[in-house]
């Protein structure tokens, strides 16, 4: 169990990848804007991601994966980039339309559904934990303030 204070900085260093989440989305439609082209605009945003990245295995020095566990992984764990460039495009078309607190509430709604499947079926090695009223319950909640933030 993590002690009060470790809570406290995770949670708020959630917040920070939220926050981050937000102004990727409004820098990524500033730029669709200007160049006319979603497609452009996530492009720019992946190559400048993959830029950093590169960035930080330079300086981290760390090692190429080995051969055995490339070989070892699912086909399916090397799709992260498939789907990121989906919710790139998708929010760089939607923001301008439904504002950004209705876009990322909506976001957030369609956040837990995903989570409630993978967590009830154990998905991609998510530890599995029944679906509950309870945890039900909290999604409608979502699904309700999205209505609420929309009007």
């Amino acid at each position: 169990m993590h002690a009060p204070w470790q809570v406290l900085g995770l949670g708020a260093l959630a917040m920070a990848a939220g926050a981050s989440f937000m102004v990727q989305a409004a820098v990524n439609t500033s730029l669709r804007l200007s160049l006319g082209s979603a497609s452009w605009a996530s492009f720019v945003s992946y190559l400048g991601g993959t830029l950093v990245m590169l960035a930080v295995i330079v300086v981290t020095r760390e090692a190429w994966p080995q051969p055995e566990a490339v070989a070892r992984s699912h086909w399916l764990a090397w799709s992260g980039g498939l789907w990121g460039a989906i919710y790139v495009v998708i929010t760089v078309l939607l923001l301008p339309h439904l504002g950004a607190a209705t876009l990322l509430a909506l976001i957030v709604a369609g956040m837990m559904l995903a989570s409630l499947t993978f967590d009830h079926f154990g998905l991609m090695g998510v530890p599995q934990q029944a679906m509950s009223l309870t945890r039900l319950l909290g999604v409608v909640f979502l699904v309700a303030g999205v209505a609420l933030i929309r009007r």
